[in-house]
């Protein structure tokens, strides 16, 4: 969220910085910010239904269209006095600042709906980590530089180009590793035998040289770690089974169809005691480069009934303390 806000900021500043000063900078934000409008669901709507609805039908191209005349109808009004930035102008600007956030979202392993309502399908290129701090640096400096500058200080065009092209410079970087890890990883699958029907590779937290692995089918996944640092001739697998039949017990089938649709059929169930859990493989364990046994990050309890509100947050950085970052650095540094 706030790694939009900055790139809004930046692109308000190159659309009308000059003409409205800092106030464009506000309807960059606005634009930036205005798909992730649907967290209001979760307020009615229960966890699996708002897992489906977030980067639902606000991250479509139908939407963008819709908020671009919507938005530009309200700015033209608002300034017409002040400038001659035409209605096609300020459609132009809301349009290509809308669709780059919902485009943005899509390189993240979440997924997206672009084509909804016609389409409920997701897309997600997994190439970068949802919260990547070399992603969000040059923006959030870019915006604290924007802020603090005068309107017509001539080093607010250095920053503004320092923030969206420095990001963009990265993301294009990630997808070089992307096609990388891709190529050497189905090498190596092939190599140790591995047979899989679905297969994706994701980067582990933080950062874009650790990748996260899973390659497998209808009866269970494996899952490892490969650097793009690495020299080994091996990709170290753990085999998890997909368990679908403990699911039996569950009376809520809707729900579990829901968590089947939503996890794009990377998923597993397991059963620790009396306790029926569904894995989204998706994204990731929680420190899995370190103990590849490790749970899965995203796990929501199907039985008993546990509060599952915060599923996607719960296990993100659960069990991380110096040790395990240093574990990190130390496995991105290749084997």
């Amino acid at each position: 969220m706030l790694t939009h806000i900055a790139l809004g900021a930046c692109m308000g500043e190159a659309f009308a910085g000059r003409m409205e000063g800092k106030k464009a900078m506000l309807w960059g934000m606005l634009a930036q910010s205005i798909p992730d409008i649907d967290v209001i669901a979760s307020f009615w709507l229960d966890t699996p239904s708002n897992l489906l609805a977030h980067r639902g039908f606000t991250h479509s191209v139908l939407f963008g269209v819709i908020m671009a005349l919507v938005l530009a109808k309200i700015a033209e009004r608002w300034h017409h006095r002040s400038n001659n930035i035409s209605y096609i102008s300020w459609v132009l600007f809301f349009g290509v600042a809308i669709m780059i956030h919902i485009f943005l979202d899509g390189f993240n392993s979440y997924g997206v709906g672009w084509l909804e309502p016609f389409s409920h399908s997701r897309f997600s290129f997994n190439i970068i980590y949802v919260a990547d701090p070399f992603f969000s640096i040059a923006p959030g400096i870019a915006l604290i530089a924007l802020l603090w500058l005068k309107q017509n200080d001539k080093k607010r065009n250095f920053w503004w180009k320092f923030g969206l092209y420095s990001s963009f410079l990265y993301l294009g970087y990630c997808t070089v590793n992307k096609a990388y890890i891709n190529q050497e990883v189905k090498q190596l699958l092939i190599k140790q035998q591995i047979k899989y029907t679905r297969y994706f590779t994701t980067p582990a937290p933080l950062q874009n040289w650790l990748w996260y692995v899973v390659a497998g089918n209808d009866s269970g996944y494996y899952v490892g770690y490969h650097s793009v640092f690495d020299r080994g001739k091996q990709i170290k697998l753990e085999y998890f089974p997909r368990n679908t039949y403990l699911t039996g017990p569950v009376n809520d089938t809707k729900k579990v169809n829901q968590l089947i649709l939503f996890s794009q059929q990377f998923y597993t169930i397991e059963k620790k005691q009396d306790t029926i859990l569904f894995n989204d493989l998706r994204f990731g364990q929680v420190i899995g480069w370190q103990n590849p046994k490790e749970d899965f990050a995203f796990h929501y309890y199907l039985q008993p009934d546990i509060d599952n509100t915060l599923v996607v947050q719960r296990g993100r950085f659960a069990k991380w303390d110096k040790h395990t970052l240093l574990s990190l650095i130390h496995r991105i540094r290749g084997n």
